[in-house]
């Protein structure tokens, strides 16, 4: 079968790899779509980010859905032919963390397409994988497979907004609307957010935020100001949703909160300076989200039963014979937003 592999920046190959064997508990997965996701941008462009750096050749990618080619002799409950959406979180299960329900942060997590660990945990970017049966979740028959692959960012998407409390009848502020700030816009209005802005500094997925939900969508860069308005009366908005990992994305938004907002951050990029005094004077909440875990399993229920549509924001398919075009027009903020990979 062949893969997607990651040998250094700029060196994207696709070539064989081995499937292995098919364990008791475990299925045999023909994939069919895969989403690339920034880290998987992070890893073509830069070999990396941050201290995590490619030391081998690594296939890349975990937004994948598939259909069950085989099933290992244990397992009863999923049969050959199902269509799913494959999880690439794969907690230990066994360590405090995941004792305590807290699988996002496992002391051995497995976790597909990365490099923070030696060896590295290959990803599924490829035409066939061997996955643990707790990963597979079956997708309805009017789910297309795009659609079926958006199961991880969008449980990212849920996690956040799981983090930031009850949003019924809040008002949310999102900046940085990519992929996930866009998957969080949809997550907060389906979670019952009464009013959501959503800032950006590019045209595109500002519209596709207005798609899935938001009310308003600014431009900072071309109106620096816009969210003066919302300052008044010691701010406006319950709730900010920070997913550019960009300091000036979440200083700027600081004065429109009320007092008593919680900040969730879910975009990682550099370190940040945060003007304590403010967020003592007004008593502000700041929370991390990091991945997800049960939230998989809703995300693809949503798209199941009808409820969530991810479809506005998948952009760009490519066959996975041409996954050097689509890896460097991916990265396109101005004509894309998810550009995915077909290996069917």
């Amino acid at each position: 079968m062949q893969a997607l592999i990651i040998h250094a920046p700029h060196d994207l190959r696709v070539q064989d790899t081995v499937t292995p064997e098919l364990g008791a508990r475990q299925l045999k997965v023909r994939v069919r779509t895969g989403g690339i996701c920034g880290s998987d941008l992070h890893y073509y462009h830069h070999g990396g980010f941050g201290t995590v750096r490619i030391k081998e050749p690594m296939i890349l990618g975990h937004e994948v859905s598939g259909v069950v080619e085989q099933v290992g002799a244990a397992v009863t409950d999923i049969a050959a032919g199902t269509r799913i959406s494959i999880s690439p979180s794969n907690p230990c299960g066994q360590c405090r963390y995941c004792q305590e329900g807290r699988h996002n942060h496992c002391l051995d997590m497995r976790f597909y397409g990365s490099a923070m660990r030696t060896p590295h945990v290959q990803g599924a970017f490829r035409q066939e994988i061997i996955i643990e049966r707790a990963q597979a979740h079956p997708v309805a028959d009017s789910v297309s497979d795009g659609e079926a692959a958006m199961a991880e960012p969008l449980a990212v998407a849920l996690h956040a907004v799981r983090r930031a409390g009850p949003l019924l009848g809040k008002r949310a502020l999102v900046t940085g609307c990519g992929p996930i700030g866009a998957l969080t816009v949809l997550a907060a209005r389906r979670a019952g957010a009464m009013q959501i802005v959503a800032t950006d500094v590019a045209k595109m997925p500002l519209e596709c935020a207005l798609l899935v939900g938001a009310d308003q969508a600014i431009n900072i860069a071309q109106d620096p100001e816009a969210l003066a308005p919302f300052t008044a009366e010691k701010g406006s908005f319950d709730v900010l949703f920070e997913v550019s990992g960009n300091e000036k994305a979440l200083r700027g938004a600081l004065d429109a909160l009320r007092p008593g907002a919680v900040i969730v951050q879910v975009g990682l990029g550099g370190e940040m300076t945060l003007p304590i005094n403010l967020f003592t004077s007004k008593e502000l909440e700041l929370r991390g989200a990091f991945r997800f875990h049960e939230e998989f399993a809703i995300a693809v229920e949503l798209m199941n039963r009808g409820l969530v549509d991810v479809k506005p924001l998948i952009s760009a398919t490519f066959p996975y014979e041409k996954s050097i075009e689509a890896f460097e027009i991916a990265g396109d903020r101005s004509s894309q937003m998810k550009v995915q990979i077909s290996f069917a």
